[in-house]
């Protein structure tokens, strides 16, 4: 660091820099600095160098900049290089293991202990330490670059102004970017509901900005997404039925969590005892809702937000049901097992098929086919009329009518 670079030592220019670049970061809310520095205390000689020569000057604490400024001026390159150890060390330097934590490591040499920076880094890695280190070489021979890739993203600045450049960049970019999860609630109010599609708005337009599937990471925690914080949002949830969130304003240069309630269950449409092989669709609305919100196939699993639902199953005559879906539970929608109705004629007709409801009322099923000789119906369970004519006879006169019975997975054969 006491090398000549532009007309001053690395080390002095690296100084200036670095007070300049922490400046910009006074008084931004939910920000802890601090400073950690290695070989400047221990002098090194041909026959000793001290590879424990790492301190935490600056703690972790809100308005610090000051204080870093202060001892950053007072710093003289003396010693080692024992970045491995300082890595080691500063991971265990942050207050907060759940918060977004980042390392700027900043160097004009490699290792010059007996540690590997690598296995340091991999250890940090399967102790789970959350922290993201960004390495910046002053002046280094770019054949060192793949030394510093297993530690994190490496940046190399060749003069102070690429160092100005790139210090600035990855400040901004570890700490000075705006960042939010998005938390689809379940009925606990925990961030558990995931894998739908999201669209992000500027609000109160159709400008869509984002489209993204909703993820949970490998903590199990919603995705970190990085946002223009400059806009206000409308946020559509796709969800069955969808769920919106109007005019979401995001906090600059902190990580914000939008909050959303997206509790889900799921409908199964079944008919498990029926032997009839049906493969009717299912209209399904939400409670008291005529709209159609969702064609359900047979034999599918569907996934609604919870609450109350009115189904109308295309069975012959309909079904209708109404059902609650509730938090990860599956409500299964088992339809009673159908009949077969099975009719041949000598002559062909044309006749209707009414369901009989009691008291001289009924209700339209279905027409059969217009002059055919032979008909096969599946029909729910229960009492109907069947009402028809040879389709050749020109007089009312010749209307007939059939009563017959459908129990359920059993066949009616019927000579008209």
């Amino acid at each position: 660091m006491n090398l000549n670079w532009d007309k001053q030592t690395r080390m002095d220019a690296a100084k200036d820099i670095l007070i300049q670049s922490v400046e910009k970061l006074r008084g931004i809310p939910n920000l802890e600095i601090a400073l950690r520095v290695y070989g400047h205390q221990s002098q090194v000689t041909n026959t000793y160098q001290d590879c424990a020569d790492t301190k935490l000057e600056v703690p972790f604490d809100f308005n610090t900049v000051d204080a870093i400024q202060t001892k950053v001026r007072s710093i003289i390159a003396k010693g080692a290089t024992p970045i491995a150890r300082s890595l080691e060390a500063a991971a265990g330097d942050f207050p907060d293991t759940l918060a977004r934590n980042f390392i700027i490591l900043i160097t004009d040499g490699l290792e010059s202990c007996d540690n590997d920076p690598c296995v340091i880094a991999k250890k940090l890695k399967e102790k789970g330490v959350r922290v993201t280190p960004f390495v910046i070489g002053l002046g280094m021979d770019l054949s060192y670059l793949e030394k510093f890739k297993c530690i994190g993203s490496y940046s190399d600045a060749e003069s102070k102004d690429a160092f100005k450049v790139v210090l600035n960049n990855v400040i901004s970019k570890a700490l000075l970017n705006t960042t939010a999860q998005i938390n689809l609630n379940d009925v606990s109010k925990k961030p558990t509901e995931t894998n739908v599609t999201v669209f992000l708005y500027e609000a109160g337009t159709q400008n869509l900005k984002y489209t993204l599937t909703h993820t949970l990471n490998r903590y199990g925690n919603p995705d970190t997404l990085i946002l223009d914080p400059n806009l206000k949002y409308d946020i559509v949830v796709n969800t069955l039925p969808k769920v919106e969130k109007k005019n979401v304003s995001l906090q600059k240069f902190t990580h914000n969590v939008i909050q959303i309630d997206a509790p889900q269950g799921f409908i199964k449409l079944t008919s498990s005892k029926n032997i009839n092989n049906p493969n009717y669709n299912m209209r399904v609305m939400v409670k008291d809702q005529s709209q159609t919100l969702n064609s359900q196939p047979f034999n599918s699993t569907q996934k609604y937000l919870t609450g109350t639902y009115d189904l109308e199953i295309f069975t012959l005559p309909r079904t209708y049901q109404r059902i609650e879906v509730t938090q990860s539970k599956t409500t299964l929608v088992d339809v009673v097992p159908s009949g077969t109705f099975d009719y041949t004629c000598t002559r062909a007709v044309v006749g209707q098929i009414f369901l009989e409801k009691g008291n001289n009322v009924f209700e339209w099923i279905c027409n059969l086919e217009d002059g055919v000789k032979t008909g096969k119906w599946n029909l729910q369970p229960g009492n109907y009329k069947l009402v028809y004519r040879e389709k050749e006879q020109k007089s009312t006169a010749y209307t007939k009518e059939k009563s017959f019975k459908i129990e359920s997975n059993k066949i009616l054969n019927i000579n008209l």
